[in-house]
């Protein structure tokens, strides 16, 4: 592999998800057209990579392969998946990012197993007591930020907290939004709405003098798709049965245009005529272009891909990796809990965010 020193180095399992290298060779390809300086270590069997990886020359000057038969299956609980799974595919792309050969892991397989192998690896982040699965969903305005998407099903006021300042430092270093709008999902927008962990890490997140974002207080469910901040926290639970609701919903206005357009020769010819709306519409709507959640908090890049996309999909999860390791989040995140650590020290009594990690 002949590596360029000005880009990242990708570990890909390319055994994960429901179509594994297929997916994954051609996916990695075109990440590559949009990003020529990263390169990439596959993890699988050289037997399926190989042949696929051959019809991409251009990627297959800049990767390499290292060989495991051993694959993490879908279905297999994370406790197993750590005993048994040390020389899985899986498990060696997440030790590549451990041992630094490379600076980001990129899977589509098992969430749990994925989710345990590298926080057992990778540890997290001096000061965070959890990792957050964060992914980016489709506005109004653009796009948004939302964590936890179903990694932490319980969540007391510190880690929310926590959630939203590696939140905030995702929107403005990977994101470019100088100063992100940060609230919390509530039931209200209201000051007295909410459990006593929501309302408690309102005023935590109020209370911090350097807090690399713009505290907006609570929003409500339907405010994720309005835009109405850059990043929305929560905990995983309520995450990820709002993520599900989005994707129902998509799925289900996907199903009634094509009955509406379909109908009549008068509606497919209206939808002839709005052809040009609809591809923009398509696009925007596409899921393909959200793909991979974020694990963030660990110390070192870890990107979960949904196990049935394609590789378009793929390609986007890859980008995403590539994006936290060239823009430094963890750096970023690092230095906004060091700042914090240093400002709850000049309060007397109060426990700095690393000991609050530790006790946990």
């Amino acid at each position: 592999m002949s590596s360029t020193p000005s880009g990242a180095i990708i570990a890909l399992d390319a055994m994960g998800g429901d179509f594994g290298p297929s997916v994954v060779i051609p996916a990695a390809a075109l990440a590559l057209r949009e990003r020529p300086t990263l390169s990439f270590i596959f993890y699988g069997d050289e037997k399926k990579i190989q042949p696929l990886l051959d019809d991409h020359p251009t990627l297959k000057g800049c990767s390499s392969i290292h060989h495991t038969d051993k694959v993490v299956a879908s279905d297999v609980k994370p406790s197993v998946a750590l005993r048994t799974g040390k020389d899985s595919s899986m498990r060696l792309a997440i030790e590549a990012v451990k041992t630094g050969q490379a600076g980001a892991i990129v899977s589509a397989g098992n969430t749990g197993a994925l989710m345990a192998m590298a926080k057992l690896a990778l540890r997290c982040l001096p000061g965070i007591e959890r990792p957050a699965l964060a992914s980016v969903m489709p506005t109004k305005n653009g796009s948004c930020v939302v964590l936890d998407l179903g990694a932490n099903i319980l969540c007391d006021a510190d880690i929310l907290m926590q959630f939203a300042i590696m939140g905030a430092v995702y929107a403005r270093n990977v994101r470019g939004i100088e100063k992100p709008t940060v609230a919390l999902l509530n039931v209200g927008s209201e000051e007295m709405k909410g459990n006593d962990q929501v309302r408690e890490a309102a005023a935590m997140i109020a209370d911090l003098e350097h807090f690399p974002g713009v505290f907006r207080g609570f929003v409500e469910g339907n405010d994720i798709s309005l835009g109405t901040v850059d990043v929305v926290v929560t905990d995983g639970f309520t995450g990820n049965i709002a993520l599900k609701v989005t994707e129902g919903v998509a799925s289900l206005m996907k199903q009634f245009m094509k009955e509406a357009f379909t109908s009549s020769p008068f509606a497919m010819l209206g939808m002839m005529l709005a052809s040009g709306a609809m591809k923009r519409l398509k696009v925007r709507m596409d899921p393909r272009n959200y793909n991979g959640g974020m694990f963030l908090g660990l110390d070192g890049v870890c990107v979960k891909s949904h196990g049935g996309m394609d590789e378009i999909g793929f390609r986007s999860a890859i980008l995403m990796a590539a994006n936290l390791v060239e823009q430094g989040f963890n750096k970023g995140v690092a230095a906004e809990l060091q700042q914090l650590a240093a400002d709850q020290a000049a309060v007397p009594g109060m426990p700095s965010a690393t000991e609050n990690a530790e006790a946990s």
